[in-house]
């Protein structure tokens, strides 16, 4: 006991920590509780051995939860992924719906002593790092990752410096993919063939993966190779291939596709999608649209419904900019005119201001990314065209004649596209499903929590 006037010495020491929890567990205890209750128990039992072989200790349980320390970050480290991989061998055969994920944080800080617990920024950074990880995935931060470079044999995914939840200064993520997930480098292995439209126009497309056949209509500004090293939709393709054959293309007029194209309309781009499908030969298939691409899947899908088993629509629309009103056509009419004079400039600001639309929240280094990257995939002019021909497009007499299991999601602040219009898609497809995704950027971006529904609906919605 301290002496009267004196105040007791705070224990502090350096620890390796890692918090670990369930993905999606309050969906699966409502699922089935009982069985989803036992199985935890069973991978915990099968877990706590290789915890205690890198001499790891458990602090506490808290539900799904728990929090471990280790006597170093090599330690912490080797165990998650070794977690990892023993889950991803136990999940082997068990349904898409009632696979049990773990998500981790790996932490190297200072922590306060108290009893057996252990408190203080250190842990508090490690559990919002774990809840930032993809399903199956662990992410560590920037003191961590200092002490495992080049004394493991990881790859390990640059996500940036994040503001987490609660911790007063930013924070450096890194992110070991989850057990099984294609490499960042698994560009380089896709199948990329090339096909030629009704109009003689060539078209690119790329197969990659394993699983049921998954089609993603073809996006503005895509590109099959530099697409993989992007830090805005790299997560995304790794995600589905790691859970499906991914077959990809890109559009008419961008990336490895003829720029140089006279045809640029509703019509010619559902005629590329008939034409790639043919050429990879698959008979059917779940068709994902993202933005302009919903609208020419909903074509797609009444034109072919015998072809498609699943169809998701993400941030998108039935009816273009330019029928929606006066004002919205004038301001498509401004853009396209400084995108033909201004958009292959050194100076970003036009393609600025489409940034600023599609990611109104990403860091700086994400934002000059993506400048970079809408100058290289594609010419102003043939921008010009796109915006101009995409925002006359309307599908929604179509939307009733969709006759194929639908799920839209949107996200609610979505700056480029409405929520509104996701609304009026679900609306009038019959049977559709629609979710809100929390958040403003078009695309979720890694590490946000929409980013982890996306893929979770998308699994439920597929394996259901």
């Amino acid at each position: 006991m301290a002496a009267p006037g004196q105040q007791s010495r705070i224990e502090r020491r350096l620890a390796a920590i890692l918090a670990a929890d369930v993905a999606g567990y309050s969906r699966l205890m409502g699922t089935d509780e009982a069985g989803t209750a036992k199985a935890l128990r069973e991978h915990r039992a099968a877990v706590d051995p290789i915890v205690a072989g890198h001499g790891g200790r458990i602090v506490k349980t808290t539900g799904d939860g728990v929090l471990l320390e280790f006597p170093s970050v090599v330690a912490a480290v080797e165990c998650a992924v070794a977690v990892q991989k023993l889950m991803a061998e136990r999940n082997e055969g068990v349904r898409a719906d009632r696979r049990m994920l773990f998500r981790m944080g790996i932490n190297l800080g200072d922590v306060l002593i108290e009893g057996e617990d252990i408190l203080g920024d250190g842990v508090n950074i490690a559990a919002r790092l774990e809840a930032i990880a993809e399903p199956g995935g662990v992410c560590i931060s920037r003191q961590a990752y200092d002490q495992v470079e080049g004394k493991l044999a990881l790859q390990f995914r640059e996500l940036g410096t994040r503001n987490l939840k609660n911790i007063a200064k930013p924070v450096e993520v890194f992110a070991i993919p989850r057990a099984g997930a294609l490499p960042a480098t698994a560009f380089l292995n896709q199948d990329i063939g090339y096909c030629r439209a009704r109009d003689g126009v060539r078209l690119a497309y790329a197969k990659v993966g394993r699983g049921s056949p998954l089609v993603m209509t073809a996006n503005w500004f895509n590109h099959l190779e530099h697409d993989w090293k992007s830090p805005i939709r790299g997560h995304i393709l790794r995600a589905l291939a790691n859970e499906h054959m991914l077959i990809r293309y890109d559009a008419r007029g961008n990336g490895l596709s003829d720029w140089e194209v006279d045809g640029l309309s509703l019509d010619a781009w559902v005629g590329d999608l008939e034409t790639v499908v043919d050429a990879v030969a698959v008979d059917r298939f779940a068709l994902l649209g993202i933005s302009q691409g919903c609208a020419i899947s909903i074509a797609y899908a009444v034109r072919h419904p015998e072809r498609i088993s699943h169809l998701i629509l993400y941030s998108g629309f039935a009816l273009g900019a330019n029928r929606r009103s006066v004002a919205a056509k004038e301001r498509v009419k401004a853009m396209a005119t400084l995108m033909r004079l201004e958009w292959g400039a050194d100076n970003p600001a036009v393609r600025q201001m489409f940034t600023t639309q599609f990611f109104p929240d990403c860091p700086p280094d994400l934002s000059n990314w993506f400048n970079e990257m809408q100058r290289l995939v594609t010419s102003g002019e043939c921008a010009a065209r796109y915006l101009e021909t995409v925002s006359d497009f309307d599908v929604t007499e179509l939307l009733p004649k969709v006759a194929v299991p639908t799920l839209v999601m949107h996200r609610r602040g979505d700056v480029r596209q409405p929520i509104e219009e996701g609304r009026r898609m679900a609306t009038e497809i019959p049977g559709a499903r629609f979710l809100a995704l929390e958040g403003r950027n078009h695309i979720p971006l890694e590490g946000e929590p929409a980013a982890e529904r996306f893929f979770e609906e998308i699994r439920l919605f597929l394996g259901g």
